[in-house]
């Protein structure tokens, strides 16, 4: 993942953007991946790690009838937690995901393995995408943590 991180770095500083993550089922490894590479603090700004409902509410301020209505693991909640960390860091773009790792937790319509991901960059629309993940937590994690930096690339691409 290191690649991938190296070519964030390069297109945020030739953009001259800083991002913010919010993380709840990632636990903050999106964070992680992108602090390992010395120099970060140039383009990276915060990452905000609310695996509460109530964290997502008080730091993000993701609505409650969003979490009510459509509950954490859901497009509306994850767009909610990009959108907040953009404001309340003032960075240029933020990512954003909330998902089902497992063992347990899953349901009918949210099996483990379900990530929702959102990107979002000042002065454009929130993009989101929903993406299954086979395998034990460890793996559901490691493939949202690289879909995440994937979206950020190709949000930066664009």
């Amino acid at each position: 993942m290191q690649d991938l991180v190296t070519k964030i770095a390069a297109k945020l500083l030739e953009k001259k953007r800083v991002l913010a993550t919010a993380e709840s089922c990632t636990g903050g490894w999106i964070a992680q991946q992108l602090t390992d590479v010395a120099g970060s603090s140039e383009w990276f700004d915060s990452g905000c790690v609310t695996y509460s409902n109530k964290s997502k509410q008080r730091l993000l301020g993701v609505s409650t009838e969003s979490l009510e209505s459509c509950g954490a693991v859901s497009e509306e909640v994850v767009t909610e937690m990009a959108e907040g960390v953009l404001s309340s860091a003032e960075v240029s773009i933020s990512v954003a995901t909330s998902g089902v790792a497992g063992p347990g937790g899953g349901s009918v319509e949210k099996p483990v393995g379900t990530v929702w991901f959102a990107w979002a960059e000042q002065g454009k629309a929130t993009r989101t995408e929903k993406k299954q993940f086979s395998g034990d937590r460890e793996s559901v994690r490691k493939q949202a943590v690289k879909y995440a930096l994937e979206g950020i690339l190709k949000n930066l691409s664009d």
